[in-house]
């Protein structure tokens, strides 16, 4: 944190943005650092914080259109590069494939707000070609909610900052906990009843073959 903060006071406006395009496009740096280091410089006056939040998003959003653009353009292709599937693995393009299949561009507004799913789920996007405005504005409403939260809580609470993020981590761990505990009930009731199903269509195949008496 404190090197880039370095980094974004030396840069500034184009240190930020910089930073945020690159953690988009799949740096392995979340996106939330940046955000709250411009909120730590906004809170010390080194930047106007009336610049820097519109920095913050659009250099979030640059990254989210690039990699909706690559899947688009390069399709399936895309996924014989390397680098590309240090983000999106096998198992995680098929889940996220039949997510879209499913719930179609409320993903994007869901995977915006997962650290480490965002990269991942825009090249999909693209790749399963949501329709571009759909995208974008699921992207842009994403984004006006996450990125003003991440960087106003950095300026108004800059001394409270560690603290914080603290508890905000042990929200997630407890957060992803609940997932779990809820992903392992359905898990086993999904089981159950297909299990059950197998039986009652098993049983009633050997009362079809059954002879009558």
């Amino acid at each position: 944190m404190g090197a880039l903060e370095q980094f974004l006071e030396e840069f500034t406006y184009a240190g930020i943005f910089l930073a945020l395009f690159l953690a988009g496009i799949g740096l392995p740096l979340p996106e939330e650092v940046p955000i709250l280091a411009s909120g730590v410089l906004a809170h010390e006056a080194l930047v106007r914080w009336w610049l820097a939040l519109p920095v913050c998003l659009a250099g979030v959003l640059s990254g989210d259109v690039v990699l909706y653009w690559v899947g688009r353009h390069w399709g399936e292709r895309v996924l014989a590069w390397r680098p590309v599937r240090f983000v999106l693995s096998k198992e995680r393009e098929q889940t996220l494939k039949e997510a879209y299949h499913r719930h179609g561009v409320k993903i994007v507004f869901t995977a915006r707000h997962v650290m480490g799913l965002r990269a991942a789920a825009f090249l999909t996007a693209g790749i399963v070609r949501i329709p571009f405005p759909r995208f974008l504005v699921a992207d842009v409403g994403a984004a006006m909610v996450g990125v003003p939260i991440s960087f106003g809580v950095a300026y108004f609470f800059t001394d409270r900052l560690h603290d914080i993020m603290a508890d905000v981590h042990r929200a997630q761990r407890w957060a992803l906990l609940v997932v779990f505990v809820v992903a392992a009930v359905w898990i086993v009731v999904h089981a159950w009843r297909r299990g059950a199903r197998l039986e009652r269509e098993a049983a009633a195949a050997r009362d079809t073959a059954a002879p009558p008496r």
